[in-house]
Order: C-alpha cells, then structure tokens, then sequence
C-alpha cells in the first residue's frame, strides 16, 4: 500500500503546483472515516482507496481526481456526508464524489434494479465530467485485483459479470486498453475458470518451448525495417487469453487451430513511417488478405488510432502487426485519461462524447431496470463497422447493424421518421445488415413514425430504447383513444348528463392522477363499466341488478390494430364484417367477427358492440386454398392476387395430398367486399379446387 508521502510525492512529479496540505489531508480524512474496517483479504478497508488514488498517479491526473479516489468510499461506507466533505475539500470534489458514490439504498432493491439504478446515476454523473468514469473505472480494476479474496462463489462470480458486461467494455469504449485487457482477464478467470486454466496453460507451454522465437521474430521486423532507413521499436507478445477463447468461440475451433497467437507491435516516429513500415512488411512477408485494417485515417469511436496487418512468416505461421506512433501508443493505452492528463489551460474535460450522449438518450428513454440494462450493454459492445452518410459523415456501429440501426445513430428524430433506405445506392431492405464501408441514404416520410416490427432485426441500445419509447407512447394514446369512446359510450347510459365536474370527481374517487389515466385504465380493461357508473354518480349502481345496456357501437376507425385493439387471430376481421369486442380484465379489446366460434369462450368477458367506421380500410383476411397439384398452380394464385391488389403477407403448406395442396394465405385487403372478389377469382379458377375464408 502506498504510504502518504509517496502518493503526495507522485503527484508532486508530475504537478509540481499540487496543494500538498489538501492531498496529505484528504489521506488522513479517509484513513480516519474508514478506522477500522477491514476489506475480504483482511487488509485494512482505507488501502483500497489509497491504491486507487495511486492508479490515478499512474495515469497523471489532477489533485482533483486523485483527492474523489482518497474519498469515492468514504460517503457510501462511512459516516460522511456529501456535505461533509464539499465543507473540507470543496463543492468540486464533492460532485465527484457524488457521482461515483452508490446510492446505499440501492442495495435494497433487487439485482437488476440496482444496478440499473447505479448505471443511470453513474452515466448521468459522466456526462458532466469524465472523471468519474475514470475513478470509477480505476475503483473496479482494484476491487477485481482482490475478488480472490471473497470466500462466496456467486458474489465473486456476480462481480465478474457485471465487470464483462458493463466495466470492461466501458474501459474499451474511452480507450483505456490497459484497463480493459486487465479486468478481461480476471473476470474471465473467475466465469471460465476450466477455460482460463487450459489456456494460461497452454500459452505457458509454448512460452517454455518457444526457444526465443518471440524475440527472433521481432529482431528480424527491426533488421527489415532498419535496411529501408526506418527507426523503429518493436515488441512481441502473446495474445490475451480472453481474446484468444473469444474467437474460440466466435470460430468454433480449438486451441491448435488459432493460428495467430503471436502479435508483435511497431513504434515509429511519425505517421509517415507507419504507412512506409507498413509497406516494408507487406513486401518482405506475405500478407493475409481481408485481415489489414486502417484506424489512422479512420479512427476508433473511442480515439484509437493505428494500423492492423496479418503477416503469414516462415514455416507458415501467422503474425499479427501493430503499427502505430509513440504519441498514438500512449493515447492507445490510456485514452481520454491520457487526453486528459495532458489537457492545457486547466479547463475542464468533456465528458459529452458522441457515444455517452447516446447512453444518457437511452437512460431517458429506457422503461425498465430490465431495459436499461440490455439497451446499455448493446450501446458499450466493442465490436464496430464503420459506414457513411451520403455528405461522408462516419458513423461507427456494432457488426450486425441495419439501416434503422443507422439512422438512429444519425439522429433520433431521422430514425423515427425512416421508410426506406439505398444502401451504395441500392434501394435495400430496412432489415439489411451494413457491410464496413457502406454509405447508407435514409428515406423519410415526415407521417411515419417507428414500428414494433423493427424491434426484430435492429441491434443498438440507442435504436431499441427510441423505439419502445415511441411504440409505448403511441399505444397508450390509443389505449386512452379508445378508453375515451368508450367513456363516452358508458356516459350516455348514465340517468344524468356528465359534466367536467363529474369527470374530476370520479378521477379523484378512482385515485388517478389525471382524466388522460382513467382513460387509459377504461381502454385497457383495468376498470369496468360498473366501477365507472359509481365513481361518476356514487349510488347509481347499487339498485341496479344488471347495467343498462349499450346504446350505440363505437367506432374503432382511425386506431391501429395491436395498439388501442387486437383483431382476433381465430377470425381475421376485416372491415365490412360485423364485430364485437371482447374485454377481459387487464388485456385490453379484442375484436372479433360476430359469427366467430370462439365467441362461446368470451362468458366472462366484457362484450362491446363495435363498428369500423365510415370508409375504414386495411386489414388481413385469411383464406384456405386448396390446389390442384401441377406446374404453374401456385404462380395462377399469386397472379390473382397481384390482379386484386391485395399484398400476401404470410403463405403457408399446410396439407400435402397427392393430387392436391392446401395453403393458408394471409392477405393484406381493403375490405369485406374486396376479400369477397379474390375468394370468386380464385373459385373461378380451374388452378384451384377449393377457396374459403378461414
């Protein structure tokens, strides 16, 4: 453990101008709040803020920084306040502080909500300094170094995951490379330890058997690189063991059939070299196609810059070569911390970077300890493509990526409002994956709006949140649309006019916050009609053995189906059919056809007379094809559906005969009258032996 003069020295090496009372201080002040405690390892607790602050020395931060990782623990552990210590060491250090420190009442609520809960506040407190990220960061390295200690395998094993999940990748996401490969390894250790043990293991063996050749591969790089007049350094070290069963993993091989263990890295003096480095390399040895990567002129989301080659050198064994600047190597290493260590004119770091603005966008919209915590680890997942605006503004995204994907990424609104996309000037599905390189055109209609459907294919927290958020909205508008009818339909059964009087006093009574909540409780069934009756006239009910019954049918036009409603699957409504809508408690309306069998189950439901309104249009009928069974009968039924107009929106075999085939069909049609046409086409047919609506 570092003692208190050698952290004050530390600091003092690097700035010179530090107010040493104020370190020695806040040494003393955490020694003092933390007393007695003792940490898993039986260490006193004060060595872990101490060894924190000293990895903050490491990295050259300001007093300022080295002063929040002497005190991050101090309010959450001891008895200080926030107060407390704005009051000894300033309102500066107490906001960071503040914004590392976990809430004690959070470790009450459950798992996920904890620590959703602290990825909120802990997001919210970067991005207005990216200090506390990097004390944080540092906080769980340390805690990491010592998880051997803690004697229960599911807390050791909780730690781990949350440490792969959210820290290492946050680590990777601001560059700190170190940080990153260090809490890799030891999470990786604790999740996979039968995995950790074979390839520590083996790594270790060819270490033994290797006879040097490490270092004689590196020397012949040097010797290559010397004879074209280049001044290089050159290392050489095995892969991470995280790394290499990662791509175990993704490849589905074994230890034997990774073939580049090995990767060396090249320091040159300028950037010119680097790309003439690169050259010497490529013509001295063969290199591997697909696998050179160029992070100089187009740069990580996180600031990493360098270039990526696969070398195949003698007796066949691949390489991997890292070419990059002594200044990219330290920015590489240690990212924004090292951008903000060397950060002139004392002004304060910028902790809005694109990739935390998007974070603090999905904790705004995200409903759930759940959803924010898949929306989270899909926005901090390291692994990206590049692609571009038609203009050749760069977006970075995770592999797997769509054009929807993209267009969030864009801007948020653009997401919302995208119908179609050209991608490298193709018009493409919006489910199309991107491809590194690909420029990406967004098509918007300003009437669109996001569809559940996307939820399917996108893969960025960013692009999920926005479209749950808007989903949510828009089917609580149309929970509340169609509660309203309904309101009004139950208001005009009642003896006596209703008036806003009423309308606030049964709100009141009900205990709801506003008219738009008894709405949205009337749609989605969690209220019924006899509930309502007497919370608008109290006593209106109690004499009546059964309720009035409906006057008139409410129109569902103008509501989407799977919003305010569901068109039953059993009957497939369409517009023109009369229908009836089934409420159950808390479920919401189902429509049905009024012919339709499964009716007979609805006893104890909420029966309400339905209308489509005038001119409704668009919904998706069912039909049974029966075929006959030769060449060109298939291509005859999609011909008369291409001549209706109506778009087939599910085919299914469901029977094979031997002379006939029998297909359901879902159809995308205007009407009932529409429908009723196709199902006379396709009987006229001498393709077809049977058609019915199903």
């Amino acid at each position: 453990m570092l003692r208190q003069f050698e952290l004050v020295e530390r600091v003092k090496d690097y700035a010179p101008d530090a107010d040493e009372a104020l370190l020695n201080r806040a040494y003393v002040y955490t020694v003092q709040k933390h007393g007695s405690q003792k940490r898993a390892s039986g260490d006193p607790y004060f060595s872990h803020p101490v060894e924190v602050a000293g990895l903050m020395t490491e990295l050259k931060l300001d007093q300022e920084t080295v002063i929040t990782a002497l005190l991050h623990d101090t309010v959450e552990d001891t008895l200080a306040t926030i107060e407390d210590v704005e009051k000894n060491f300033g309102s500066q250090v107490a906001r960071l502080v503040d914004g590392v420190t976990k809430l004690s009442k959070l470790e009450q609520m459950a798992e996920n909500e904890r620590a959703a809960e602290n990825l909120r506040k802990f997001f919210l407190a970067m991005s207005e300094d990216i200090r506390v990220l990097l004390v944080k960061l540092a906080d769980r390295l340390h805690n990491m170094r010592t998880l051997h200690f803690i004697k229960s395998p599911e807390k050791r094993q909780r730690i781990a995951r949350e440490t792969m999940d959210i820290y290492a990748p946050l680590a990777e996401r601001v560059g700190m490379y170190e940080y990153m490969r260090e809490m890799q390894l030891l999470a990786f250790e604790q999740l996979e330890p039968e995995a950790y043990a074979t390839i520590t293991g083996r790594l270790a063996q060819i270490r033994s058997q290797d006879g040097g050749q490490v270092d004689a591969i590196a020397l012949k790089i040097k010797q290559a690189l010397a004879e074209a007049g280049l001044k290089v350094e050159v290392g050489g070290r095995e892969k991470h063991p995280y790394s290499i069963w990662k791509k175990m993993a993704e490849r589905h091989v074994s230890f034997e059939q990774i073939t580049d263990i090995m990767a060396f890295r090249v320091i040159t003096e300028s950037e010119a070299d680097c790309y003439q480095a690169l050259g010497v390399l490529h013509t001295t040895w063969q290199m591997i196609p697909g696998r050179f990567k160029d992070y100089i002129s187009t740069p990580k989301s996180n600031g990493y810059r360098s270039l990526h080659s696969s070398l195949i050198f003698e007796n066949s064994m691949r390489m991997e070569v890292q070419i990059r600047t002594r200044e990219m190597h330290r920015l590489n290493e240690f990212g924004l911390a090292a951008h903000w260590a060397y950060k002139q004119g004392g002004s304060r770091p910028d902790g809005q970077v694109g990739w935390l603005r998007d974070l603090i966008e999905i904790v705004d919209a995200s409903h759930d300890a759940e959803e924010l915590l898949e929306h989270t680890r899909l926005a901090i997942y390291q692994d990206r493509i590049f692609a571009f605006t038609p203009k050749g503004a760069l977006h970075q995204l995770p592999k797997g990526s769509t054009a929807v994907d993209f267009a969030f990424a864009v801007h948020t609104d653009l997401g919302a409002q995208t119908v179609g996309a050209k991608i490298n000037g193709r018009h493409m599905p919006l489910r199309t994956e991107l491809s590194n390189g690909d420029v990406v055109e967004i098509i918007k209609g300003k009437e669109a709006s996001p569809q559940l459907s996307w939820l399917g294919f996108v893969v960025t927290g960013k692009a999920r949140a926005a479209i749950r958020r808007a989903v949510r909205q828009k089917e609580r508008g149309e929970i509340c649309a169609i509660g309203r009818k309904l309101f009004e339909e139950v208001a005009d059964r009642m003896p006596a006019k209703i008036g806003k009087k009423a309308i606030r006093a049964a709100v009141e009574r009900l205990e709801f916050e506003s008219e738009d909540e008894l709405m949205y409780a009337i749609g989605a069934a969690k209220l019924d009609d006899r509930d309502l009756m007497e919370a608008l006239v109290p006593g209106s009910t109690a004499e009546l053995p059964e309720l009035p019954k409906q006057e008139r049918a409410i129109s569902i036009r103008g509501l989407t189906p799977g919003m305010g409603f569901r068109l039953a699957d059993c009957c497939h409504p369409v517009p023109g059919d009369r229908i009836v809508g089934l409420r159950h408690k808390g479920e919401g309306v189902v429509v049905h056809a009024i012919d339709c069998l499964e009716l007979a189950n609805g006893v104890d439901a909420d029966w309400v007379d339905l209308s489509w309104g005038e001119k409704s249009q668009g919904a998706v009928g069912r039909l049974g094809v029966v075929l006959y069974n030769r060449p060109g009968t298939l291509a005859e039924m999609a011909g008369i559906f291409a001549k209706s107009h109506a778009n087939v929106m599910n085919l299914e075999l469901t029977h094979r005969d031997d002379p006939f085939h029998t297909y359901e069909v879902d159809l995308e049609v205007q009407d009932l009258a529409h429908l009723t046409r196709i199902v006379s086409s396709l009987r006229a047919s001498d393709s077809v032996a049977q058609a019915e609506r199903i």
